[in-house]
């Protein structure tokens, strides 16, 4: 493979990406794998055996067996080079909903405002290294020949069956399951977050942050705005306001009561907070959902 920095490629979820299509093909010696330009989707391509040399763009890959490579919908793809050996390998085409990208960075600079604005809620980086050596082959394997067979069943099952096994196939990959993958500013900011989330309603400071983890805040804070774009300020302003709209929708309570749950010190502020953030004041925001 030519030498170049590890890339990544990160999706917003939810909603995941969909499955498509999917299917295996074996490559005698000589065999080579199609040019495609364009092509509109995902290709994932996972190696069970034997060897195969693959392009996209000026990059160059030679896999083998336990390796994966993500095409990109966007770009050229080629073969470098027929194969030597028998070559058998798993394909799987899916398309995703939300944003995605591919970077070097080991964290996505996701959209979350954009995200929370179109789906209701923070998007999930589900993180997948372009070119990966899977830790367990054969549990893969397994799961590839069941996502093929579902092909064959009734349409009314194969959708469900087959979807399954895709977002199984995420979840084995997504990088973010394995701490020895996972960046230490990932780490630090998904702790952080799960704290804002469980403390929400009490006083939370930089002090009482950095007791709870254990980090400086500035740290901490460096951390949160590269994996989710905004400071742990900000971050427990947006949840706390989350929560409000719930509570508005959801409860007949006065804002002072709804104010007061959620975290915040008085009510003029938090209605400030609302209007600014939301749009509308607390009291017209309620008033869309009433009749």
């Amino acid at each position: 493979m030519m030498n170049r920095a590890t890339e990544h490629v990160y999706f917003a979820a939810p909603p995941l990406p969909y499955f498509l299509e999917s299917g295996m093909t074996i490559y005698e010696p000589g065999g080579q794998h199609p040019n495609r330009q364009q092509l509109g989707l995902f290709d994932l391509i996972i190696v069970e055996s034997g060897s195969l040399h693959i392009g996209e763009e000026e990059t160059r890959w030679a896999l083998t067996a336990g390796e994966t490579l993500l095409l990109l919908p966007d770009r050229y793809h080629y073969s470098v080079k027929p194969c030597e050996e028998t070559t058998c390998f798993y394909w799987i085409h899916f398309l995703p909903v939300g944003e995605w990208q591919q970077s070097a960075e080991e964290y996505a600079s996701l959209n979350h405002e954009d995200h929370f604005t179109k789906y209701h809620t923070s998007p999930y980086s589900l993180h997948l290294q372009k070119q990966w050596k899977l830790p367990n082959p054969e549990t893969t394997y397994q799961l590839l020949r069941g996502l093929n067979q579902s092909g064959s069943q009734r349409q009314s099952s194969a959708f469900w069956t087959s979807q399954q096994h895709f977002e199984e196939l995420l979840r084995l990959m997504d990088l973010r399951q394995d701490d020895t993958y996972t960046s230490p500013a990932v780490t630090l900011a998904e702790k952080a977050e799960a704290y804002i989330k469980n403390n929400y309603r009490s006083e939370i400071t930089s002090k009482t942050m950095t007791e709870a983890l254990n980090f400086h805040y500035n740290y901490i804070t460096r951390c949160m705005k590269q994996v989710y774009g905004m400071t742990p300020m900000d971050y427990v302003t947006k949840y706390r306001l989350e929560q409000a709209k719930l509570l508005l929708i959801k409860t007949e309570w006065p804002i002072a009561e709804i104010s007061f749950y959620v975290g915040f010190e008085n009510t003029p502020y938090f209605s400030n907070c609302f209007t600014d953030k939301i749009g509308m004041a607390p009291t017209k925001f309620r008033k869309q959902y009433t009749t």
